[in-house]
């Protein structure tokens, strides 16, 4: 004779339905793959966009400011920066005031690409607001910055 679960399939079921994290991972997941694909033909994922769209300021960010925004840490933000400096879309430099800082810009190919890549972002998101609702939409976005 088995002995029963430590943890009864009811639980699981219970969390499978409730879990906002859960529920929230796997809508960013589905989110992240349709952005993705909208932007493949420019060779970038939704995450570049967003740390591409992130350095379009009238000063160029540090790295603290922008892995704040992006909510990263300074070594995962590192890494992602690599390939789209290779790409020549980015580059970082010393700080005149600041030696110890290193700042982010855009280059002019980077600003290119994102010219490229916002109405393609803006036709992606007028296709989601569509099938939520444009409520729902506005109403969703206030309710994941409240948990920020």
């Amino acid at each position: 004779m088995s002995k029963p679960p430590l943890i009864p399939f009811s639980t699981t079921l219970f969390v499978r339905d409730t879990c906002l994290c859960l529920h929230v991972q796997r809508a960013a997941r589905a989110l992240a793959r349709r952005f993705d694909e909208a932007l493949r033909p420019l060779d970038i994922t939704n995450g570049q966009f967003s740390l591409l769209m992130s350095l379009n300021r009238p000063e160029p960010p540090s790295m603290s400011a922008v892995a704040s925004l992006l909510a990263m840490d300074r070594t995962t933000l590192t890494a992602a920066l690599k390939p789209l400096e290779r790409r020549g879309l980015l580059e970082t430099f010393v700080d005149a005031q600041d030696r110890r800082l290193r700042r982010l810009r855009l280059t002019e190919t980077g600003e290119r690409l994102l010219a490229e890549a916002v109405p393609i972002w803006k036709q992606t998101h007028a296709a989601i607001d569509a099938h939520l609702g444009e409520a729902a939409s506005d109403r969703l976005r206030a309710e994941l910055l409240a948990l920020t």
